[in-house]
């Protein structure tokens, strides 16, 4: 059965993965498009700031309000947390271990290549030709680091822009550095010896998006086409066990249907891939749901690589403007079939902000934990048991 539900979930995320990146391509080689005057679109030009907004608009409400370099970097870079065969206490990860084998890969390109063989490489690592979990590590290659670690370099392009930071790009390309980095030190953790992971993340895919990303009518294309945006969730930190909880960098995109943008076709995803479809009011309120499946253990293909098995999973989201104000996630992964966030904005609660978490562990045992929306430079909440 899980093998059935590997080969389908590769096959869902294999063909959604064409469809995305050959519309990379066409946008490259398109004129720019006129701004959509689709419900839920924004403005791209705030005034008293210089440049155009795609990704960030500054706005006071929902997921985009969280925006911050700290929490992107702890959103990506400890987002493996989720799989059920990690440890959730960063206090755990062997950091010093996983950055001398991740510095040693990434200095030494040819030798993890070399000892998995060019051909294996490019067959799991960098060509989308085949849907079984074993070859499959492409689709977070292309998904996570080529579209999403594209996508909030020119998020944190603008951010910093907006913010009044004069060499924007560069403070961009440095948050994502550290958030590609940790991400890659905590995937590794333990490992010694040869890894062609983080050689494919690096050396390629990072920065091949950011290059993507760089050209504007790529993405102009992602922003106003496919609304592309940064839903990630809201991490806490349980003080008595020092786990790290409700982490994870996820993302939503919406083609929309017809004209007005009133229904659309949606795809949400991080560790995990859902497919459904969205229906957005004349105000830009939207509410969204989707099925697939989540990554839920890591396996071992061989001494060289990892592969995921898959669960069923499903959602249902509610946002404005493109902002995830709220968002119930049911699935068989790690500790908690059922996830709800509640972000800033959603209720008027006075000056701080705050956003709530609530999950339901496999003993139907409550977790939660608070986010306080007010205090920007904090990137986690706290979480009770």
């Amino acid at each position: 059965m899980n093998d059935m539900l590997s080969k389908r979930g590769c096959s869902l995320v294999a063909g959604i993965l064409a469809v995305l990146v050959a519309g990379a391509a066409l946008a490259d080689s398109a004129p720019p498009a006129d701004p959509s005057p689709a419900r839920g679109s924004l403005s791209e030009i705030l005034p008293g700031h210089r440049g155009t907004y795609l990704y960030y608009h500054a706005l006071d409400y929902g997921s985009q309000s969280l925006t911050h370099p700290l929490r992107l970097i702890i959103n990506g870079g400890f987002g493996i947390m989720q799989i059920s065969n990690r440890d959730n206490r960063p206090a755990r990860i062997m950091y010093g271990r996983g950055l001398r084998n991740v510095s040693d890969n990434l200095m030494r390109p040819w030798w993890a290549v070399r000892e998995q063989g060019l051909g294996v490489f490019l067959r799991h690592e960098v060509i989308p030709i085949s849907v079984r979990t074993g070859d499959s590590q492409y689709w977070p290659n292309y998904m996570n680091h080529l579209l999403g670690g594209g996508m909030s370099y020119r998020m944190m392009e603008e951010y910093y822009r907006y913010h009044g930071h004069t060499h924007s790009k560069r403070w961009s390309l440095a948050t994502l550095f550290v958030y590609h980095l940790l991400n890659e030190t905590v995937e590794n953790n333990d490992k010694l010896g040869p890894n062609p992971d983080p050689v494919a993340d690096f050396w390629i895919f990072n920065p091949a998006g950011v290059w993507l990303f760089n050209k504007d009518s790529v993405a102009q294309f992602f922003s106003r086409t496919l609304h592309f945006t940064d839903w990630s969730y809201q991490p806490v930190i349980m003080p008595e066990t020092g786990e790290l909880q409700n982490v994870g960098q996820n993302y939503a995109v919406k083609w929309h249907l017809n004209n007005s943008g009133s229904r659309s076709i949606f795809y949400h995803w991080g560790t995990h891939a859902e497919l459904g479809m969205s229906f957005t009011d004349a105000e830009g309120r939207c509410v969204s749901f989707g099925f697939g499946f989540v990554a839920k253990n890591i396996l071992e293909v061989d001494d060289l690589s990892d592969t995921v098995d898959l669960a069923v999973s499903g959602g249902l989201f509610y946002d404005r403007n493109n902002s995830l104000l709220a968002s119930l996630v049911a699935a068989k992964g790690k500790d908690f079939p059922w996830r709800l966030n509640l972000y800033p904005g959603l209720f008027d609660l006075g000056p701080l902000q705050p956003g709530f978490y609530v999950a339901l562990d496999q003993k139907d045992h409550l977790s939660g934990g608070i986010t306080i929306g007010a205090i920007t430079h904090l990137p986690v909440g706290l979480g009770w048991e």
